[in-house]
C-alpha cells in the first residue's frame, strides 16, 4: 500500500492561456480503435491478461460495427432544446428512448463477436443474449442505465454494455458542443452518466487541467483539480496509488463523502484511456476500498473483478 501524497501542479505552458473547453465530444471512429490498441498494449505480463485481449478484440468488434449502422436519431427537436436551454443532459439515459437504431446496434455487435476469441463463461454469455427476447434485452439495458448489474449476469451485460456505447457514443458525437453545459461534476453534460475516470491532460490551452470520461457516451467534461468529483468538496482530498506501479493513475479520495474517482495523468503518459486502464489498474480499486472508500466512477467492464 501507499501512503497519501500531496496533490500535484503542473505550470501551464509559457505563451499559452489556459483556456479548457466545457465539454470534447467523442469520435466514434477513432475512439474504440485507440482503445484496442491500448488493452493489447496492456495485456503482455498483466494478470488480467486474458480478460484484457478479450476486451480489446470486443473494443475492436465495436469498431468494426461502425460501418453500416442506421444513423442515430437526436431527441425530438422540441425536447432537445428544452433540455440545453434549462442545462440538462440532452440525450439523458433515463429519458432516451431506446430505439430501434439502438437494438439493431446491439443484434450487429453480437453478430460481429461470433467469431472472436473469449474465455467460455464469455462465450456462454454471448450465447444467452443471443438467445434473450426483445424483453429480456430492454431488461439488460434498463440495468446498465441504473448503472446497477445483477451479480448473477455480470458477463451477459458486457455485451450489452458495449452495444449502448456505441449508440450513445455516435449520440454524443452529434451534439452542438458549444450549448453543452455542465450537470454537476459527476454527471456527464450529455447523457447524465456518471464517469469511469478523470485525465489531467496537456492539451493546447488545456495544460494541467481534468477532465471527466463518460463510461457511457465518452464525452469528457471540465471539472476542477483538486475537488471531489462526487460532493464538489475541497477539505480532505487525499491520493492513493499502488507502490511500485507507475505513478500516472491514483485514486482521489474524499474523507468528506468517502467517495473515490481515479485520476489519470495522460499529460504524464498520452497512451493512457479512461476506460482501459481502469480496468488494467484494478488492484488499485482493491486497495483503496480496503481503506474504507466508495467507488464513485462506473466501468461496466469492471463489475465481474
Amino acid at each position: 500500500m501507499s501512503q497519501p501524497v500531496a496533490p500535484q501542479f503542473q505550470p501551464v505552458h509559457i505563451g499559452e492561456e489556459a483556456n479548457p473547453p466545457a465539454v470534447v465530444l467523442p469520435n466514434p471512429e477513432s475512439l474504440f480503435r485507440s482503445r484496442a490498441d491500448r488493452l493489447r498494449q496492456l495485456a503482455p505480463d498483466h494478470p488480467l491478461a486474458s480478460y484484457l485481449r478479450f476486451l480489446a478484440s470486443l473494443a475492436d468488434a465495436q469498431a468494426r460495427v461502425l460501418a453500416g449502422l442506421p444513423p442515430p436519431t437526436l431527441p425530438a427537436s422540441d425536447e432537445f432544446e428544452l433540455a440545453l436551454q434549462h442545462g440538462m443532459a440532452p440525450i439523458a439515459r433515463a429519458r432516451v428512448p431506446i430505439d430501434d437504431v439502438a437494438m439493431t446496434t446491439l443484434e450487429r455487435l453480437l453478430a460481429e463477436t461470433g467469431e472472436i476469441a473469449m474465455p467460455d463463461a464469455a462465450a456462454a454469455a454471448r450465447d444467452g443474449v443471443v438467445a434473450a427476447d426483445m424483453s429480456e434485452r430492454r431488461a439488460m439495458i434498463v440495468n446498465l442505465v441504473a448503472d446497477s448489474i445483477p451479480a448473477e449476469e455480470i458477463a451477459e451485460h458486457i455485451f450489452v454494455a458495449a452495444a449502448l456505447q456505441i449508440h450513445f457514443t455516435r449520440l454524443a458525437s452529434l451534439l452542438p458542443a458549444e450549448r453543452i453545459k455542465a450537470t454537476g461534476d459527476g454527471a456527464c453534460p450529455a447523457c447524465g452518466g456518471p464517469p469511469a475516470t478523470s485525465s489531467v491532460v496537456d492539451w493546447s490551452r488545456s495544460q494541467a487541467a481534468r477532465f471527466c470520461a463518460c463510461a457511457t457516451c465518452a464525452t469528457k467534461w471540465h471539472v476542477v483539480r483538486i475537488k471531489c468529483v462526487g460532493c464538489s468538496s475541497t477539505k480532505g482530498i487525499h491520493y492513493l496509488h499502488v507502490e511500485g506501479a507507475a505513478d500516472t493513475i491514483k485514486a482521489e479520495c474524499c474523507d468528506e463523502c468517502g467517495c473515490y474517482l481515479k485520476i489519470l495523468y495522460a499529460s504524464k503518459d498520452t497512451s493512457l484511456d479512461p476506460v482501459a486502464d481502469d480496468i488494467a489498474s484494478a488492484g488499485l480499486d482493491l486497495m483503496v476500498r480496503e481503506r474504507g472508500f466508495r467507488r464513485l466512477g462506473f466501468n461496466a467492464f469492471l463489475a465481474g473483478l
